[in-house]
C-alpha cells in the first residue's frame, strides 16, 4: 500500500530583474581566462555627469537626506546639490587646489561631505576621505600622518573641530587651510563650510568641461597591514564603468530608482564608490545612516529602517545578524524592512551560511517570499565590483561570474588560482608609489589581487567562481600540510554562530592549527547568565561559554577532513582587535597579519602550554 508523501511548499522568490551576462572560458599558456562575453554599455566620461542629468530629469527629487538635531530629515534634491557642487567646486579652485594639493576630509558621512566630494568631482580637483577612526578612536595619530605626508593635501575639512581638534593639530600642515562645519581647534584659523557656498560660480564650468575619464575623482587609502596604507588612484571612468557594470548587472535599478538606507562609511570603497554610486548613477535616494552595528549605536539604525523602507540594502554581516535578531521581536521593524527591498549584498566579509539562512528565513516569515541575497567580489583597486552571482546558484561563498567589461584571469600559485582583473573600472595604480603600482600589475596589465579563486564546477566553468581565500594568509603547519585559511575561517564562524566575531587561524610552522576567537561579547554574556557588571574575563572564563567552544571544537573536528582542517587548540581574545595597531578596519574586517604579527607571544602561549585559558580538542 502507498503512503501519500505531502510535498514541501515552494518558497516564492520575490521578482527581481538581473542580469546573467554571457561568460567564455578557455585556457592558454597554462593560465584561465574567464571573460565577460556581454559588452558593457556606453558610460558617462565623467562622474558628475549624472548628477546635472538628474537636475534635469528630476530637479526636485531627494538625492541625499540625513536626520538633523530635531530628528527630522533634512533633504536635498539633485537641483540644489549640482547648485551647491558648483559653488563648492569654485571655492576650492579659488583656492589652489588639484591632484598635487587636494581636499583632504577627515568626518564621516554627512550631508557637507557629500556636497563638498561632488563639489572637487565637478571641479576636477582630487578628494581623499580618510577614516574618522584615524581622528577619533586612534591614540596615535602616526597613520594619520603618513596619509597627510602622502596626499600634502591643500585643504583639510572636518565636520566638528571640537571632536577632530587634537588630530588636526597633530597633523595640520602650516599651509593647507581648515574647513569646519562647526565648532573650532584652538590656534587654528579655521574656514566655515557655509563660506564655500558663498561664491558665485565663475570658471568653474571651464574647469568641469576639463575633467574627462582619466581625471582623478578621488584618492581611497588601504587599510594597511604592517606596511603603511596606499592611496589608490580612482578615476571618473573608473566610477561611472562601474557604475554601468552594475546597472546592466542589475537592471530593475534602471526601472525603479533605489532608495538606500545606508551608513557603511565613505572612506571604504563600497560605501563611497559602490553605494553612492547606485543612487546618484540611477537617480535614487540615499538615506545617511547615522547608526551602525555596534549594541550602542543600532538602535539609529534601527528606527531608520522601521521608517524608510529600502529597494536594495547593504551591509557587514555583522549587520545583517544584529538586524535578524532584532526583526525576531520587532514586527513593524521586519513589515517595513521586507516591503520593498528587493535584494541583499553583504560587505567587507562572506556573509556565513547560518546567518544567511536566518535572513532568509525572516523575510520568508514576514512576506512569504525568499529575498535574493547576492555575492560577489570586489576591491578598492577595482573600484570595486568585477564579478556578481545572479544566475541559479545561491550559497555562501559563491562569487560568480565577471560583470560586462570585466576580464578575469585565472593563475596558478601553489595549490590556488590567483584572480587578476581587467576593465575600464581598475586603477591606473597608487599615489606616488611606482614601484608599488610596478608590482600590482603583471605583464598584460592585470591587476593582481591576491584573491584566491576556484571554478564551482569545473565541468561547467561558465558558472563562475567560489571565493578561496586570501593566497598571502595561507601557510604550511611545520608537517608540510598546506593549511587553507579562508575557507576554514569562513566553516569556524558559520559553526560558532552567533558567538563569534571572527576568527585568526595560527599555526605556521607549527604542528597543529589553532585559533585566535574573537567573541561576540553580547552573545557570551548572555550565554555565561552572568550580570550586566561581570568582567569581560569572567564572562569569557564561565563554564557555560568555556563549554560551548569545548563542544565547537570537537564537532568542527569530528567532519574534518584531515589535518588541514582539524583545529588542535584555541584562544579566547577579551582584548578586541586594535584599530591602532590595524588589526581592524573601521568597516569590521580583520587583519589576520596584523593580528599575528601584534599577538605573536600570545601565539606562542597558545601553543606552550601555560596559559590555562587555552581551550584543547578532545
Amino acid at each position: 500500500m502507498n503512503q501519500a508523501r505531502t510535498a514541501a511548499p515552494e518558497v516564492r522568490r520575490r521578482p527581481v530583474k538581473l542580469g546573467n551576462p554571457e561568460i567564455a572560458a578557455y585556457q592558454a599558456d597554462g593560465l584561465w581566462h574567464v571573460d565577460a562575453v556581454t559588452p558593457l554599455g556606453d558610460f558617462p566620461p565623467r562622474f558628475t555627469d549624472r548628477l546635472e542629468s538628474g537636475a534635469i530629469a528630476h530637479p526636485e527629487r531627494t538625492l541625499v537626506a540625513r536626520r538633523g538635531a530635531d530628528g527630522e530629515w533634512i533633504r536635498l534634491s539633485y537641483a540644489e546639490v549640482l547648485e551647491r557642487a558648483r559653488r563648492i567646486g569654485q571655492s576650492l579652485l579659488d583656492r589652489g587646489l588639484s591632484a598635487e594639493r587636494p581636499l583632504l576630509i577627515l568626518s564621516g558621512n554627512d550631508l557637507e561631505h557629500f556636497q563638498l566630494a561632488l563639489g572637487a568631482m565637478y571641479a576636477g580637483i582630487p578628494y581623499a576621505p580618510v577614516s574618522p577612526s584615524y581622528s577619533l578612536v586612534a591614540t596615535d595619530y602616526g597613520k594619520l600622518a603618513e596619509l597627510v605626508s602622502q596626499l600634502t593635501p591643500g585643504a583639510l575639512y572636518a565636520s566638528d573641530g571640537n571632536a577632530f581638534a587634537r588630530a588636526i593639530s597633530a597633523v595640520m600642515p602650516s599651509d593647507a587651510e581648515l574647513i569646519l562645519a562647526h565648532g573650532e581647534v584652538a590656534g587654528q584659523r579655521a574656514t566655515p563650510f557655509s563660506a564655500l557656498l558663498d561664491v558665485e560660480p565663475t570658471s568653474v564650468e571651464a574647469a568641469h568641461d576639463k575633467v574627462n575619464a582619466q581625471t582623478i575623482a578621488k584618492f581611497l587609502f588601504t587599510s594597511g597591514s604592517t606596511k603603511k596604507p596606499k592611496a589608490v588612484i580612482t578615476t571618473h571612468g573608473m566610477l561611472s564603468s562601474n557604475q554601468q557594470m552594475l546597472l546592466q548587472t542589475f537592471p530593475f535599478m534602471g526601472e525603479e530608482p533605489p532608495v538606500l538606507v545606508d551608513w557603511l562609511p565613505w572612506n571604504h570603497t563600497f560605501g563611497g564608490s559602490h553605494n553612492v554610486g547606485i543612487v546618484l548613477y540611477n537617480g535614487g535616494t540615499l538615506y545617511i545612516d547615522d547608526g551602525k552595528p555596534t549594541p550602542r549605536d543600532f538602535g539609529a539604525t534601527l528606527r531608520n529602517l522601521a521608517e524608510i523602507a529600502p529597494t536594495m540594502y547593504f551591509n557587514i554581516p555583522k549587520g545583517f545578524e544584529m538586524l535578524t535578531d532584532a526583526m525576531a521581536t520587532d514586527k513593524q521593524l521586519s513589515a517595513t524592512f521586507f516591503s520593498r527591498v528587493k535584494l541583499f549584498l553583504c560587505a567587507g566579509a562572506g556573509l556565513s551560511q547560518a546567518a544567511w539562512d536566518r535572513l532568509d528565513a525572516a523575510g520568508i516569515a514576514e512576506s512569504g517570499e525568499s529575498i535574493r541575497i547576492i555575492t560577489g567580489l570586489g576591491m578598492t583597486e577595482t573600484s570595486p565590483s568585477c564579478t556578481f552571482g545572479t544566475g541559479s546558484i545561491i550559497k555562501a561563498g559563491y562569487v560568480g561570474v565577471p560583470a560586462p567589461g570585466c576580464k578575469v584571469k585565472l593563475v596558478p600559485s601553489g595549490d590556488k588560482l590567483e584572480a587578476r582583473f581587467h576593465g575600464p573600472h581598475v586603477t591606473p595604480g597608487y599615489w606616488r608609489a611606482p614601484d608599488l603600482t610596478a608590482a600590482a600589475f603583471d605583464e598584460d596589465g592585470y591587476y593582481c589581487t591576491g584573491d584566491a579563486l576556484r571554478f564551482v564546477d569545473p565541468d561547467h566553468r561558465e558558472l563562475g567562481f567560489m571565493f578561496d581565500g586570501r593566497i598571502a594568509e595561507d601557510f604550511k603547519l611545520s608537517t608540510g600540510t598546506f593549511v587553507s585559511v579562508g575557507p576554514l575561517r569562513a566553516r569556524v564562524i558559520s559553526a560558532a554562530a552567533p558567538h563569534v566575531l571572527d576568527v585568526v587561524v595560527t599555526g605556521i610552522d607549527r604542528n597543529a592549527i589553532g585559533l585566535l576567537v574573537f567573541p561576540r561579547l553580547e552573545h557570551c554574556q548572555t550565554l555565561s547568565g552572568l550580570g550586566d557588571g561581570a568582567s569581560v574575563e569572567q564572562v569569557l572564563a564561565s563554564a557555560p561559554v568555556r563549554e560551548r567552544f569545548q563542544s565547537l571544537l570537537n564537532r568542527l573536528n569530528a567532519d574534518a577532513s584531515g589535518s588541514s582542517m582539524r583545529i588542535d587548540r584555541l584562544l579566547l581574545q577579551a582584548e578586541p582587535p586594535s584599530i591602532d595597531h590595524r588589526e581592524m578596519t573601521d568597516k569590521g574586517s580583520i587583519n589576520q597579519a596584523a593580528v599575528l604579527t601584534r599577538r605573536a607571544a600570545i601565539v606562542a602561549s597558545l601553543y606552550e602550554g601555560t596559559d590555562p585559558n587555552v581551550i584543547i580538542a578532545a
